[in-house]
């Protein structure tokens, strides 16, 4: 981003990339992630004040394992290699690094040697807990380097090169698993000078002269408000910089949750220049999604039925030159593979561009912020706490929680047990303790008793996380007697559901939506 000092991640693959990014940014500096190819001379444009290698699940000598420029370390800039970074640091320098005759897979025990480099912030002979994810070690250091940290395992679990300000740890500071991680971080903020000027408030400044900058003195522009975090700060930023051009339409697809429309119309009453547009589109998109059970399918059907609203809506008004849409860092960085090979997990609703003929820019103010970002930004913008902090709601809605077929039936029975989770959720006070919960449809029948007879219904899994940032998650520990209410409304005041399973799965190696 203009105007603020830069910190790189080059990103070799790890599941956790992007937590070093959020980490830097919590610091208070301005972070982004590219891939571990990008070129030298595309790194020299940018002009990073620093930059951090990433783990990831290769060995280095491994065939076709990511290999990088030679010159890049030659940049004069700091550099921390994590993991696989560090290896990257001491292959490319002269070091040796072999497979580990003891791996080390989960929490271990730092032992500082000396207050320097990466660990200039512990005192020698201190031990600090620490996360480890490795195969391999560094047997010999290149020249110039020194051990400041080692582990049972590992003799050179942090080292560094004072002069070059090259600095390597063999563990996951950005994992919450590492004590005093961002201390590690912020040590190596400050070795490469960084003001530490990344905040919401300057981002706002920034955010709105870069849409005016883009929309012109006279662009219109149309926003899908779902009444989501993402679509309400958007619009909102986007308001602010250019007023009633801004019109917010609402698409009620049919695949909401109970009440989502009125309550998004009783939210925005009064706070957008224009009257928030309602489209009553539910017929569509059921129609779209008829006969489909295939996840991506029904993915890229709901996103061309929404371009279709859109279309017909921007009509009405006589046309518009910008859409807005709420895309995340995250989004960016799931739906396109940083590394080219790698596999896309899912594709996001946000991310793709529009059709052709629909003639239309595309504004994403929130593109470069994370979940918790945009929150942050949200209480900068004004927006009700309560806004702020609703639990997301994928952009395809209830089609992704209904596995198999969608119907107007399925999703009636699912509206009425979401609900019924929500309201016991928020009962028992654990609403805003959790990242998201809500119930799936499963495709699957099974034999119950009611009322001394025999019932052949659907199956309905519980959902709830605990998160940050969407990119890792773990199964949420609600109460028995929460899940007991639960369960037992759901089977006594839904017909159509007889049984109720609860998911304990983790992000990875699960997502976090079923589809």
């Amino acid at each position: 981003m203009s105007g603020h000092q830069t910190l790189v991640v080059l990103d070799f693959g790890s599941q956790v990339t992007q937590l070093i990014a959020r980490r830097i940014r919590e610091l208070g500096v301005y972070a982004e992630i590219l891939p571990y190819n990008t070129p030298v001379a595309a790194l020299r444009e940018r002009a990073p004040q620093a930059i951090i290698f990433s783990g990831g699940p290769s060995s280095i000598y491994d065939e076709g394992a990511p290999q990088i420029d030679p010159e890049l370390l030659q940049l004069g800039v700091p550099i921390l290699g994590i993991c696989y970074g560090l290896y990257v640091i001491a292959a490319g320098l002269g070091g040796e690094v072999v497979p580990a005759s003891e791996r080390e897979f989960g929490a271990a025990t730092l032992v500082v040697d000396a207050a320097a480099g990466p660990l200039t912030r512990f005192p020698a002979g201190s031990h600090v807990p620490v996360w480890m994810s490795h195969g391999d070690k560094i047997r010999a250091l290149p020249p110039g380097f020194r051990t400041v940290g080692h582990s049972a395992h590992c003799e050179h679990a942090a080292i560094v090169d004072a002069d070059r300000k090259l600095w390597g740890v063999q563990f996951h500071p950005e994992v919450t698993h590492t004590e005093r991680g961002d201390e590690i971080f912020a040590a190596f903020l400050d070795a490469a000078g960084f003001r530490r000027d990344w905040s919401m408030a300057a981002f706002v400044d920034e955010a709105v002269a870069a849409i005016r900058a883009r929309v012109g003195d006279t662009g219109t522009v149309i926003c899908g408000l779902s009444g989501g975090v993402d679509s309400s700060v958007a619009a909102l930023l986007v308001e602010r910089a250019i007023g009633d051009r801004l019109h917010c339409i609402f698409v009620d697809n049919g695949l909401l949750r109970a009440n989502e429309r009125a309550e998004v119309e009783r939210m925005f009453a009064g706070k957008l220049h224009n009257p928030l547009i309602v489209a009553d589109a539910g017929d569509t998109f059921l129609a779209a999604l008829a006969g489909v059970s295939d996840p991506e399918v029904k993915r890229k059907r709901i996103g061309a039925a929404f371009i279709e609203v859109f279309e017909a809506e921007a009509k009405h008004l006589g046309g518009a030159d910008y859409l807005v849409q709420g895309t995340l860092y995250p989004d960016v960085i799931e739906s396109v593979s940083i590394r080219g090979a790698s596999v896309t997990i899912k594709t996001h609703h946000n991310v793709g561009g529009l059709p052709e003929r629909m003639r239309m820019g595309v504004v994403e103010p929130l593109r470069e912020l994370f979940k918790d970002e945009v929150r942050r930004l949200g209480i900068e913008l004004g927006l009700d706490e309560a806004m702020v902090w609703r639990h997301p709601f994928p952009g395809p809605g209830l089609a992704v929680r209904i596995l198999g077929e969608v119907t107007g039936a399925r999703c009636d029975v699912l509206r009425q047990a979401d609900a019924i989770i929500l309201d016991e959720i928020r009962k028992a006070g654990l609403y805003r303790h959790l990242w998201q919960v809500f119930g799936v449809l499963l495709p699957v029948q099974t034999v119950g008793v009611m009322g001394d007879a025999r019932t052949y219904e659907n199956a309905l899994a519980v959902r709830a996380v605990t998160s940050t940032d969407a990119m890792t998650a773990d199964w949420a520990r609600i109460p028995y007697e929460v899940l007991a209410v639960i369960s037992n409304r759901i089977i006594n005041e839904v017909r159509g559901i007889n049984r109720v399973c609860y998911d304990i799965s983790s992000k990875p190696p699960a997502t976090i939506e079923w589809e």
